[in-house]
């Protein structure tokens, strides 16, 4: 019975969380085109912080052609 129970609790959460039993969005086209952007604009931000603290955004400092490196 507490297994049951337990399989309940869990898959009512995981619908609840998904979108499946309250909508995730807005049903008014505008709000929810804004809501998308937001969203959108929230995973372009992770993706930033997540390649400056991993020093991926510096820039490359191998050209694409050879140079002297003296003083001419």
């Amino acid at each position: 019975m507490r297994k049951w129970l337990l399989i309940l609790v869990t898959v009512c959460t995981l619908a609840g969380s998904t979108g499946c039993l309250l909508p995730g969005y807005s049903a008014d086209p505008t709000r929810r085109s804004q809501q998308l952007i937001y969203t959108s604009e929230n995973l372009r931000a992770m993706l930033d912080e997540w390649e400056r603290i991993w020093f991926l955004d510096q820039p490359s400092h191998l050209t694409p052609h050879s140079v002297h490196g003296g003083i001419i």
